[in-house]
């Protein structure tokens, strides 16, 4: 990382005094701004930051977030727009809610639109209606699961969404999703410098599967790991409930398997854990399959949690081609798992009860918890202090417990991912008590 520039983009010298200080000061609060030199370690480890400066380098730092003393855009004539891209994720509703809280109770910007359907509502030619935001008609969404302006995936003409922006009128864009939503905010962003429309580009990163690069955490997905226990409870009493019962839970998780190590932890009942990050081998003395023989001839039953993305390797079939994000179409790991795991023991004329769940559209569709209640609120004010002050190209996250400005560029280069020699998953082996290694 020593190569990164962290250096958050603008659109100009902010000259325009905050609301903000008038606004507190009259309610009597204390008023704190934030300053730009106001900087958070990239990497905060006490034994990188001495090598550092035992070199005489320069510490990696990024932005603090926060409301600045000055600001870029006057709030009364300013049009703010809001689009939610990608997958379902609880915590959606909480965003947008309380960018408009900020937006027109603490700045007094009035005019807020919500765009249908992820980039096609920036679109024209879809027709889809541009819904006009007011604290009335945000008040209890984040009661609710899902998105209330729906979403989409795939990527639209750059040019095309900055004409429409740009007809409306709309300086400020507030774009909630992944890693490939950001890239096309990045594009969106990138197009608006060179037709020189000043456009204000806010990312706040969104995936159920808290696999967003840089970030402690991505909102949503203390809900959905939370949920997940319900299934974990389930099978491991479905399991008990039968002789040589298995309980099977496929959770989300793509390419990473946090939201299974954490459901996992989180209900000590589980035996294995299969993610994607690590390996399995299914047959072999040492192989999957054994061992949980091995188990079920002990203690009679088993639970076994597997993320969605787990063992594309193995599972045989078609290439599924991808998806309109350009993602790839995953094969089923759970379906493939449960049927393996009932071929193997009808071969080895042994007994078994397989109870299968899958949780998966339940759990990224509830509302939030009551701490994403918190961080999703946190997260939008800190989007709407940053595109008042004029900053665009950027997502706001929480990074070693601190709200900073992140480069929207640094988060859309890939995904992060369980770390097979890390202490998550040493976590994970020493709960379950399953081998390091199925060979």
């Amino acid at each position: 990382m020593t190569n990164v520039d962290f250096t958050i983009s603008r659109l100009g010298v902010p000259q325009i005094n905050t609301p903000l200080r008038a606004l507190l000061a009259r309610k009597c609060w204390p008023v704190h701004f934030v300053s730009d030199q106001e900087q958070v370690p990239f990497d905060p480890n006490i034994k990188t930051l001495r090598e550092v400066f035992q070199k005489g380098g320069e510490i990696l730092s990024v932005e603090r977030a926060g409301p600045r003393e000055k600001i870029y855009f006057d709030p009364q004539k300013t049009k703010a727009g809001i689009v939610t891209c990608g997958g379902l994720c609880p915590g959606i509703n909480d965003v947008i809610r309380e960018i408009v809280m900020q937006l027109y109770y603490r700045y007094g910007t009035m005019e807020i639109y919500g765009f249908r359907y992820g980039y096609e509502g920036l679109i024209e030619t879809y027709g889809h209606e541009v819904k006009t935001l007011t604290p009335d008609t945000v008040a209890h969404i984040h009661r609710m699961g899902g998105s209330i302006l729906s979403s989409s995936r795939g990527q639209q003409d750059s040019s095309s969404m900055v004409n429409y922006l740009k007809k409306l009128g709309v300086n400020m864009l507030f774009v909630i999703g992944g890693d490939g939503t950001l890239r096309g905010a990045l594009d969106i962003a990138e197009h608006a410098e060179k037709v020189k429309y000043e456009l204000s580009v806010i990312g706040i990163p969104k995936t159920v599967d808290n696999d967003i690069l840089h970030i402690d955490r991505s909102f949503g997905f203390e809900t959905a790991f939370s949920e997940a226990t319900k299934s974990i409870i389930s099978a491991h009493a479905e399991a008990k409930g039968v002789k040589n019962g298995v309980g099977l839970v496929k959770l989300m998780g793509r390419s990473s398997g946090f939201i299974a190590c954490f459901a996992a932890l989180a209900m000590n009942d589980v035996n294995f854990v299969i993610i994607p990050e690590v390996p399995v081998e299914l047959e072999g003395k040492k192989g999957f399959l054994e061992v949980l023989k091995k188990r079920l001839e002990a203690k009679k039953h088993a639970v076994i949690v597997v993320a969605e993305g787990s063992m594309q390797d193995v599972i045989a079939g078609e290439d599924l081609g991808k998806d309109a994000s350009g993602n790839i179409r995953f094969k089923d790991a759970g379906i493939f798992l449960r049927n393996r795991i009932n071929a193997y023991f009808k071969n080895q004329n042994m007994e078994v009860n397989i109870k299968y769940i899958d949780p998966s559209y339940i759990i990224r569709s509830i509302e939030a918890s009551p701490l994403d209640n918190v961080y999703c609120l946190r997260l939008a004010q800190n989007a709407v202090h940053a595109a008042m002050s004029g900053r665009t190209k950027m997502v706001v996250g929480l990074r070693h417990g601190h709200f900073v400005h992140l480069p929207m560029a640094l988060l859309a280069q890939g995904r992060r991912q369980v770390d097979a020699d890390g202490e998550l998953w040493q976590s994970v082996l020493s709960a379950t008590g399953q081998p390091a290694i199925f060979e």
